[in-house]
């Protein structure tokens, strides 16, 4: 093998190593989609996100005080500014076992850059190498070497418990663990026009 040769055979090597490590390689459904900040963590899932068609924002520029309505049937969460409904998102709610309780409640946090402290991975301390890509803290030990890292719960706003609306993995079906997974570009919006004690009827 010619010297030339050896700069590209190591790149081509180093390149597979990194994408190798996890569940058979695969990234943990609850770090899909959630936009640039986790660019370098996009999912290799073959149960791919099923594309937005439906969601949509008209509220810029409309008055009155901001409600959600959350419609577990129809899997969409309605906004609205005083009485006249500005945005349709679609979402995906709690799987069976940690349904997203029904109820009257309010925005209670609001944080940009939330990560669960329950729900994650387990990685490898120095070489990032995913040992794990569904943690459970709560009946999970993280392994000698590893460490914890929350999944990401962008825009997250929380309105029961540990449950909140926020930037999520959207397969076309119930799939969180009692949150409200959104498109990003809905979680974004909805985020920015909610306040402390904004109106959310879960139905």
């Amino acid at each position: 093998m010619t010297m030339h040769r050896l700069p590209f055979l190591f790149a081509g090597l180093l390149l597979a190593s990194c994408q190798m490590g996890g569940s058979g390689g695969q990234q943990s459904r609850y770090l899909a989609a959630y936009g640039p900040r986790n660019s370098q963590r996009a999912s290799t899932d073959p149960g791919a996100a099923v594309p937005d068609d439906t969601s949509y924002w008209a509220g810029d520029g409309k008055t009155g005080p901001p409600s959600i309505r959350i419609n577990l049937r129809q899997q969409k969460a309605y906004f609205y500014k005083g009485a006249e409904l500005v945005g349709v998102s679609r979402i995906s709610t709690g799987k069976e076992g940690h349904d997203t309780p029904p109820g009257t409640y309010k925005i209670t946090e609001k944080d940009r850059d939330h990560r669960s402290s329950v729900y994650g991975i387990f990685e490898e301390i120095g070489t990032g190498r995913v040992v794990n890509d569904d943690a459970d803290m709560s009946k999970d030990k993280v392994p000698p070497g590893c460490k914890y890292v929350g999944a990401p719960m962008w825009n997250f706003m929380r309105f029961t418990g540990g449950i909140g609306m926020h930037t999520g993995y959207l397969p076309g079906y119930n799939a969180s663990h009692g949150c409200v997974r959104m498109p990003d570009k809905m979680a974004k919006v909805y985020f920015d026009n909610v306040t402390l004690g904004t109106p959310v009827i879960v139905e």
